[in-house]
């Protein structure tokens, strides 16, 4: 039986060929503003993103609800990241829920988008069941951030499930590019929140200008 793919399931590949994109790999020309030029966080900041870590740790050993996840990582990082003040302003943009056939399994789970300043999109994956990856989400995140009407200049994006981080960029033209971040993991031994914030503010930064 032929599967019926909806918007919100496609693959990168399906999503590359719509809109005639392609990936960059060398993300060190491409995709520069997530290694280079970041701002250092002081004191307080790391002491917070270590209290963030520390209570997603003790949580994640509990079944847990998904908006708690949010609000005990992802609204605290927008904060830092100085996203709730002017001139920057987080609208919902849409809510997808995408499910994934894996044989006989079923796997859903759902994806917040939020918009901010046209240039910064967030993708928070609610994942139901073990298994709904950040490669999940990023092919929906993608042919989100191709509607951005400011197609002049790059967009960039996060997409989490909360313990993992990745970022995009988005160059629209006649042959569309995107790149990768490395993943961040909050099961390192390393406190990675504190790349994670750093990017998010120099997206603010890039944002307001």
């Amino acid at each position: 039986m032929t599967q019926l793919i909806q918007a919100n399931e496609l693959t990168l590949s399906q999503v590359e060929d719509r809109f005639n994109l392609r990936q960059v790999l060398d993300d060190s020309t491409f995709f520069h503003e997530w290694q280079n030029s970041l701002p250092e966080l002081n004191a307080w900041e790391m002491q917070t993103l270590d209290r963030v870590k520390a209570e997603f740790l003790y949580l994640n050993k509990y079944p847990m609800l998904e908006d708690l996840v949010k609000m005990v990582v992802v609204s605290p990082l927008l904060s830092l990241a100085e996203f709730y003040r002017p001139p920057l302003r987080p609208v919902l943009e849409k809510r997808v829920d995408v499910t994934l056939q894996d044989g006989e399994r079923t796997v859903w789970g759902r994806i917040d988008i939020l918009l901010l300043q046209r240039q910064v999109w967030v993708a928070v994956i609610e994942s139901k069941q073990a298994g709904f990856s950040l490669k999940d989400a990023t092919a929906q995140a993608l042919f989100d951030m191709m509607a951005n009407p400011n197609a002049e200049q790059p967009t960039f994006g996060l997409v989490t499930n909360s313990s993992h981080f990745i970022f995009i960029k988005l160059v629209q033209g006649e042959l569309s590019q995107y790149g990768f971040s490395s993943e961040f993991s909050l099961y390192r031994s390393e406190n990675e929140l504190y790349p994670v914030l750093m990017v998010l503010k120099r997206f603010s930064e890039l944002a307001i200008r």
